[in-house]
Parts: C-alpha cells; structure tokens; sequence
C-alpha cells in the first residue's frame, strides 16, 4: 500500500471513529447517570464513571412506576402494527412488483407521494375518526393508524422487482395462486428486506411518543417512552437516577436487537432495489 493510500485509510478511519463517538457519547453518559448517586449526578465536577455503582436505580426504575407494563404495552403495540404491516404490505407490493394491470403506474406513484407525508399531519383527523368510534384509551388506538405503511410497499416491491421472472413462471406452471407465490415463493426470499423493515418498523414505533401521547391517557396503556414521563413529578421535578436506569432498559433491546440482525438489515438495503 502506497504512503497516500495508507493516509487516506488513517483519515477515513479517524472520521469514522469520531462520528461513532459523537454518536455513542449519550448513551455511554446516559449508563453512566443510571449507576450514580442522587448526589454524585447534580455534582459540579465531571466524573464518568461513579464512584459508586447505585443499583437501587434500576431497582426504583420498576418499583416507582410499572415499566414491566409499559415494556409489555411497547412489544404488543409494536409487533401488533407489524405483523398488519406485512400483512398488508407484501400483497401490494407483489401486484405493484409482478402483475400487470392498467393503473400500476399511478398507484406505485401515489405510494411515493405517500413517502413524502409525515404522518403528523393526518394525527388530527385520526384521532376524531377513532374518537367517533369510541377507540380511543385502547390498545386498537395504537395500532390502527400505522397498519398500512408505504415505506414497507415500496420497500418490498422493489425487492420483489429484482426477483428473477423465471421464478415466478414456474411456480405458476407448478399450478400456485398468486396469492400462495406472493407468501410462499416472493416473501420467503425477500427476508433480508423483512428483516431491514422489521427493524425500522420496531424501532420507530418503540421510540414513538407523539402518537401514545394523543391517542391515550390511561397509565396501564402507555408505551415506553410515555410511561418514562412518569418519572417527572411537576413539585419534585424529574427522578434523574431511575429515569437513566429506565431509559437504559427501554433502550437495550432495539441494540441487542439491531446487533443480531445487522448482516441481515444491510442486506435488505443493499439487495433491494436499484430494480426499476
């Protein structure tokens, strides 16, 4: 290797292993809070590792409030608009990818738009719909909203595109509906794309305040960020320790998660679909 190309690898090495550090300084600070004392995390001087560790945060982190239940709430919510999801989204995205029919172009269109609008914007007329039918404060008020995803069609259609058409045919001539290919054929070999849309639908959902915020008010019912809003009491102000210790409970499964399934999820990104 060359002076310059040895140069060039230090510096992209370096510019990489500052990104990771911008990018991992809060959560190493926010495990670092979650093991101090009341009184080593309001000290002036700046210490990262305490000098004691304070379990009893993490102990406080389920007995303050029930985040047992708030991470129970967070698996049912999230896998529930997942499973919906592909439920719904690898059908389409077969028709857009493989069937020919008159106004696919138009449809395959109308999806990118919807790419383009944040769901924010519908928040309101979604909560008067599920207010008129009496929804709200329930666990269908969570899910409903988000079981059509155009990321997810778009994202499996153009997976589904790069297919090869041999296959298709021949799963047809083995006498298969569409319907059996689109599940049995088309969704077993995009499971890189599965695992990459999973990932972003889990995590989106996991982390998602905005919405549980709107959409319900009873304790037993709130999510894991919505219950971590439990810890901040508006006389005695926010619970630092436990908050961390809660913050760093709810955070570790989508890391654990992520670390299990990133071959897979860059897979799906880099497999799929530079296929028009």
């Amino acid at each position: 290797m060359t002076a310059r190309g040895l140069l060039g690898r230090t510096a992209t090495l370096a510019v990489l292993c500052l990104g990771a550090a911008i990018v991992l300084i809060p959560f190493v600070w926010m495990i670092s809070l979650s093991l101090k004392p009341a009184a080593e995390i309001f000290s002036p001087d700046f210490t990262l590792l305490p000098s004691q560790i304070a379990w009893q945060n993490y102990i406080k982190a389920f007995t303050e409030v029930p985040l047992h239940r708030f991470l129970l709430n967070g698996v049912i919510v999230c896998f529930g608009i997942l499973f919906f999801q592909l439920l719904l989204a690898v059908p389409l995205a077969y028709a857009l990818a493989v069937r020919d029919f008159k106004l696919r172009g138009l449809l395959f269109g109308l999806v990118l738009a919807g790419l383009l609008v944040p769901y924010h914007v519908t928040a309101v007329p979604l909560f008067l719909g599920l207010a008129e039918l009496k929804l709200l404060n329930t666990y269908s008020a969570l899910i409903i909203p988000f079981i059509a995803s155009v990321f997810g069609i778009f994202l499996f259609r153009q997976y589904f595109a790069a297919l090869p058409a041999d296959l298709i045919d021949a799963a047809r001539v083995d006498g298969l509906s569409e319907t059996a290919i689109a599940w049995r054929i088309a969704f077993p070999n995009a499971w890189p794309a599965v695992t990459a849309f999973a990932i972003f639908s889990v995590v989106a959902h996991w982390n998602d305040l905005f919405w549980p915020l709107i959409a319900v008010s009873d304790r037993d019912l709130a999510t894991p960020p919505r219950g971590v809003l439990y810890f901040r009491d508006e006389e005695a102000g926010s619970d630092v320790g436990p908050l961390m210790a809660a913050a760093t409970v709810i955070n570790a499964p989508l890391v654990l998660g992520f670390l299990l399934a990133q071959r897979r999820f860059i897979q799906g990104f880099t497999m799929s679909g530079l296929k028009g």
